[in-house]
């Protein structure tokens, strides 16, 4: 486990500061596989799956982390795929909490 995992995601409101170029590049490198967007404000990986069963207990398994860390991502999913969308939507960017959720998707 990385320490990104092992972290609980805390309560984030307007006013606080989104994460710096250089905090994002030093998180993203423990999360593989996710892609920092243009505009630095969101994090994201494409999962695929060989069927709608699996992708839908995959977005089941997201629905449960995401509740137990009170931090939502969007979501697109299709038979064989689901896109995960992170970003903290109170700051208008990143914060450690997309980042946290972002490593414990990575172990499912």
């Amino acid at each position: 486990m990385t320490e990104l995992q092992e972290k609980r995601c805390m309560a984030c409101e307007a006013g606080v500061p989104p994460l710096t170029k250089d905090k994002i590049a030093e998180l993203l490198k423990k999360i593989p596989g996710w892609e920092l967007n243009n505009d630095n404000k969101k994090i994201s990986r494409r999962f695929e799956f060989k069927n709608f069963y699996k992708t839908m207990a995959f977005v089941n398994a997201i629905a449960w982390i995401a509740n137990q860390e009170n931090h939502h991502p969007d979501l697109s999913v299709g038979f064989n795929y689901c896109v995960v969308n992170y970003s903290t939507h109170a700051i208008d960017g990143l914060s450690e909490n997309d980042f946290i959720c972002a490593a414990k998707i990575n172990l499912l």
